[in-house]
């Protein structure tokens, strides 16, 4: 099925906000089909599309703790980022994967210094039955040990590595098929609203 063309984004201060919302529906529609695909596994060695999903989940992972060193060492910009980080963890979750207790509450943490009301804590609360598969996958890219030193670099950095997960699943795309390809679409076209979003942040 076609993806329809990305909307207009106005100019503005509410661009920001409107660029995540799209991202969010982009992504609601990718999790409502990996549900439907999840059942449909069969038993023995996994197929290419369990590995591509477990492999999926782990590189959000690995996303998601970047995000995580960024807030721990720069929490002015908690509020610019829980958002987006809060999406990434929905991506682990689409894919099957779970965020750790400790890397959530950390988090929450540290959003609830600078935000109220944000979705984080009620997202990163769910846990997939997928879990296992993205477990033992092959390690994700970890963040960086060392956070960026300023905010400007935190943002510049973040937006490098969203735009480069966001490039790896366009290109995993030619290898399934059918429900996942969908997720796998949804999921870097909100990485690459994200890479956008951290851009214009940084400037």
């Amino acid at each position: 099925m076609p993806f329809p063309p990305p909307p207009r984004i106005p100019s503005g201060p509410r661009r920001r906000t409107l660029l995540a919302s799209a991202a969010g529906a982009v992504l609601l529609t990718g999790c409502s089909d990996a549900a439907e695909d999840a059942g449909g596994g069969t038993g023995g060695s996994p197929s290419l599309s369990e590995r591509t999903r477990a492999r999926a989940a782990l590189d959000s992972r690995g996303l998601v703790e970047r995000y995580d060193a960024v807030l721990a060492a720069r929490p002015a910009l908690a509020g610019r980022l829980a958002p987006l980080r809060a999406e990434v963890v929905r991506h682990v979750e689409a894919f099957g994967g779970r965020v750790s207790a400790g890397a959530s509450a950390s988090a929450s943490a540290g959003v609830s210094a600078s935000s109220s009301g944000s979705p984080s804590a009620s997202v990163e609360a769910s846990a997939s039955a997928g879990a296992s598969a993205a477990s033992s996958a092959s390690p994700s890219p970890r963040g960086s040990a060392s956070a960026p030193g300023d905010d400007k670099s935190a943002l510049v950095s973040l937006a490098a590595a969203e735009k480069q997960l966001a490039d790896r699943r366009t290109t995993a795309l030619a290898g399934v098929d059918g429900e996942l390809a969908r997720l796998l679409a949804s999921v870097a076209a909100a990485g690459a609203v994200h890479a956008y979003l951290l851009t214009e942040a940084a400037k």
